[in-house]
């Protein structure tokens, strides 16, 4: 079993594992973007893909559910997450035009995408004669693909790593990836270096994504886990921090609102389109939700109340729920999964969620007293510590780390993983810089 070191070891050397699982967290989210060099073989559906240039794959580690998950899709949420630890990859000077130029290849590769017709496959169904007769009944039917075109491409989840359709059947729509995704082009373009023609290709790709969220808010779709059909805090969440100043956000604003749950004592995570009640609702999308879109103010954001009391329940939940937990040194924070009664793979910890845990923490910090702040970067630190607990020496990170035994499970070397440690030390930084000027 793997557990957690022990309290004199725990806060020995933290800095000195974080500067290393930072380069080298850098060095392996970098692999799943523009992976041209790598042939994904699915030979139930008929298939080769050559991830295209600007595609980012959620795991370039191939797999076929043996027992990995197939994650070698381009799917727009985890895109557009990875896509802005890269602007602190460059922001942070660990990148310089290499960042860059990933970026632009990122924003004409998503240009593209407006291209992809669903109807060419109806037109032209010869690609169902080499699907092998067991994977037929997870295709797409001819209904469905005859709708994907035009701005419909934008309510696909995920497409292949070449820019072609995903031909499997899959929960759709998903709006969050847009907003996301528009979230991040907006923070890009606030940088002063980029070249003309980049600039205009990323504003014109963010008004395009702008036009789409604007239409498509209040439309029920699937969330982040791509499980239940109805309105969720994160996509309404991401909704309004990419429409920033538009008179829609007012009436965002008041629906998400609506999410709290005083007698819970937490923000809800979704109302089910079905109108039934879901055991979901506490959920650490709401957490993921705050840190992706770190919205001013104090309403829905890091430095909101409200969310601070979400993160405490979600750590009760798993506090409880882990066996990991049960006896993790004074220092350590709980390891943080998805939600209660989580069954993918192991169930288990996630570590996007235990680093999203520990970004809102720091965020949190950014925005109070120094006095204040000093407890939110120790409750922040201590996830780290769990982090760094359940990390091999390698320094991959997997999707998952199980709840029982603390080895990694699920897709191996995710790209959404480093993502997350990026952006958790990055906001760290800031917290600590901010808390020495106030000092």
């Amino acid at each position: 079993m793997n557990t957690a070191p022990d309290a004199e070891t725990e806060g020995a050397g933290l800095e000195d594992w974080i500067e290393a699982q930072y380069h080298h967290s850098a060095q392996r989210m970098l692999r799943g973007i523009s992976a041209t060099d790598i042939l994904k073989h699915r030979p139930g559906f008929g298939q080769t893909i050559q991830a295209q240039v600007g595609s980012v794959v959620a795991s370039p580690v191939l797999a076929a559910y043996d027992p990995d998950p197939d994650y070698f899709f381009h799917w727009y949420r985890d895109s557009a997450v990875v896509m802005d630890a890269l602007r602190l990859l460059h922001e942070g000077d660990t990148l310089g035009d290499e960042a860059l130029q990933l970026f632009a290849q990122f924003v004409h590769f998503s240009l593209g995408l407006d291209a992809v017709d669903g109807r060419r496959l109806v037109e032209q169904p010869q690609w169902r004669e080499r699907v092998q007769p067991g994977f037929v009944q997870y295709l797409r039917q001819d209904a469905d693909l005859t709708q994907v075109h035009g701005e419909r491409i934008r309510g696909e989840t995920r497409l292949n790593a070449d820019g072609s359709l995903d031909i499997s059947s899959w929960p759709r729509p998903q709006h969050d990836g847009i907003a996301t995704r528009a979230l991040t082009l907006r923070r890009w373009l606030a940088l002063p270096k980029l070249e003309p023609a980049l600039r205009e290709a990323a504003t014109r790709l963010l008004n395009a994504d702008l036009d789409y969220t604007r239409r498509h808010w209040p439309e029920p779709s699937y969330d982040i886990w791509e499980e239940d059909l109805g309105l969720h805090y994160y996509t309404l969440c991401t909704a309004a921090a990419a429409l920033g100043e538009d008179p829609l956000c007012a009436s965002i604003y008041k629906m998400l609102d609506g999410f709290w749950d005083g007698a819970q004592g937490h923000y809800r995570s979704r109302t089910l389109s079905s109108g039934a009640a879901s055991p979901k609702q506490l959920d650490i999308a709401v957490i993921l939700a705050a840190v992706h879109t770190d919205l001013p103010g104090v309403r829905h954001s890091p430095g909101d109340p409200r969310m601070h009391a979400t993160l405490t329940r979600l750590e009760q939940l798993f506090a409880d729920q882990y066996l990991i937990n049960e006896r993790r040194p004074v220092g350590s924070g709980p390891a943080m999964g998805r939600y209660a009664g989580d069954v993918y793979y192991s169930g288990g910890a996630y570590y996007f969620s235990t680093l999203g845990a520990a970004q809102l923490c720091y965020l949190a910090a950014c925005r109070m007293t120094a006095e204040l702040a000093q407890p939110w970067l120790q409750r922040g630190d201590a996830f780290l510590n769990t982090v760094r607990a359940f990390t091999p020496p390698s320094g991959d990170l997997a999707e998952q780390f199980d709840q029982k035994t603390g080895l990694q499970s699920s897709a191996r070397d995710l790209t959404w993983s480093y993502a997350a440690f990026i952006s958790a030390t990055a906001a760290r930084r800031r917290a600590l810089a901010t808390n020495l000027t106030k000092s």
